[in-house]
């Protein structure tokens, strides 16, 4: 007889930002993707109740026994809730649009904002080796981001190259105090990195220069342009590493990926 696998705890990385349209849940994605490209084992939980995440891989949510709406709603073990993708060592969590309800649902509960955590720090999820855990959040501050929140390790934050983008990140970053100081001690930003950047355009630039200038180091040097081809993948049901693996789009999230990896291994050596 074999010896038993052993179980690892993966790390869990919340994909967030209050203002929508920033690029989050393409982030989300093709990262992911990019991850498990790189023979990572990924799970990708799509908290959106919008479940673009899950739509943009090919999920339909009316066909789905469950969804992370059940996870934090019903009696049920995440192994119950996720799938596979067509990609090798990506997994997901789809949702559905009834998560758009579940604040209410839950408003009741003591445990309001520790379901998410109860759900996926467990030996279950342990147990299927996943090696990073990537958390699609909704694009405000509700009791759904807070669960995120308090389940991640750290969160990693998609900053649109626009105007008025670092005045709302300064209401997220209020938010991670606010996170650390109700029980999540540890959160910590893995990083900061700009999307829809078009080096062209001088406020693109400008964007990027001040947030570089006011956060330093937490900005990764990895930016993701604007790309006529990551805004099409979705449509097909494909990641941007599948539909277009040559586009630009799909050589940023692989520099991304490769990028986030070299960080924690330099986290790993440093004493």
């Amino acid at each position: 007889m074999s010896p038993p696998v052993s179980a690892i705890q993966p790390r869990i990385i919340a994909v967030t930002n209050q203002k929508g349209g920033v690029g989050k849940t393409t982030t989300a994605v093709n990262l992911a993707a990019a991850l498990a490209e790189m023979e990572r084992r990924v799970l990708l939980v799509d908290m959106d109740p919008q479940a673009n995440a899950s739509t943009g891989l090919g999920f339909d949510a009316r066909l789905l026994r469950n969804t992370s709406v059940d996870l934090l709603t019903a009696d049920i073990t995440v192994t119950e809730v996720v799938a596979e993708t067509r990609q090798r060592n990506l997994c997901v969590i789809p949702a559905s649009m009834d998560m758009s309800f579940v604040d209410v649902d839950l408003m009741s509960r003591k445990d309001r904002s520790l379901l998410l955590r109860k759900a996926l720090r467990t030996p279950e999820l342990s147990a299927l080796r996943f090696e990073y855990v990537l958390i699609d959040c909704p694009p405000s501050l509700s009791l759904i981001t807070i669960n995120a929140l308090m389940a991640a390790d750290a969160v990693l934050v998609p900053l649109q190259s626009e105007f008025f983008a670092l005045e709302g990140l300064s209401q997220l970053l209020t938010t991670l105090r606010e996170v650390r100081q109700a029980g999540n001690a540890d959160l910590r930003i893995d990083g900061i990195v700009l999307t829809m950047y078009d080096g062209r355009n001088n406020l693109a630039r400008q964007v990027a220069e001040d947030a570089r200038e006011t956060l330093g180091e937490l900005v990764f040097d990895t930016v993701i342009p604007r790309n006529v081809r990551l805004s099409e993948a979705p449509s097909y049901a494909m990641s941007i590493l599948e539909y277009d693996t040559t586009s630009k789009g799909a050589r940023a999230y692989r520099q991304l990926a490769n990028e986030m990896l070299s960080q924690y291994a330099g986290r790993l050596k440093s004493p």
